[in-house]
């Protein structure tokens, strides 16, 4: 299973492109927190993780979440390797997050106040509302086959 998850604040602003066939994409780093503090500086460490996102999800970041905001995220982790252009026999590695998911992290303050940064889902289109029944009372029918099997003093709370 290949399944990642990570809560941090992103680096840098993220940048939304668009592919020659107007697919949305925006790349941005986060910075995660080790759990532990460094022995000798006393402070946490951070990784910087290279993270991906495609379609919706780019555009959504993108639009809610800029430098040092707080951002939870899921995805599956990618890598691959290409050519140095200047040197043949160096292969560069890489190591990214494709992400599927994104969450706010910490309240309205954390992520800039004012409601700026809450999402609001695309409408859902409802069934038309049916008048109520002039009657509300239920009818149980005729319940007098039916055994009691537990009386009020025999239950457990």
């Amino acid at each position: 299973m290949n399944k990642v998850i990570l809560i941090g604040r992103l680096t840098a602003d993220p940048e939304l492109r668009q592919t020659q066939n107007g697919v949305s994409s925006c790349k941005f780093t986060v910075a995660a927190n080790r759990k532990f503090k460094n022995e000798h500086t006393g402070e946490y460490d951070a990784d910087f993780i290279t993270c991906q996102a495609w379609r919706q999800t780019a555009e959504f970041v993108s639009r809610y979440f800029s430098k040092g905001k707080m951002i939870a995220l899921e995805g599956n982790l990618r890598t691959g390797k290409y050519q140095d252009k200047n040197h043949s026999d160096v292969t560069h590695y890489t190591t990214e997050v494709f992400v599927d998911n994104v969450e706010f992290v910490g309240g309205k303050n954390e992520n800039g106040g004012g409601g700026q940064n809450t999402y609001q889902p695309p409408k859902q289109q409802t069934a038309p509302q049916q008048p109520a029944p002039e009657n509300t009372e239920m009818s149980y029918g005729d319940l007098g086959e039916y055994e009691e099997l537990l009386s009020e003093d025999d239950m457990p709370f």
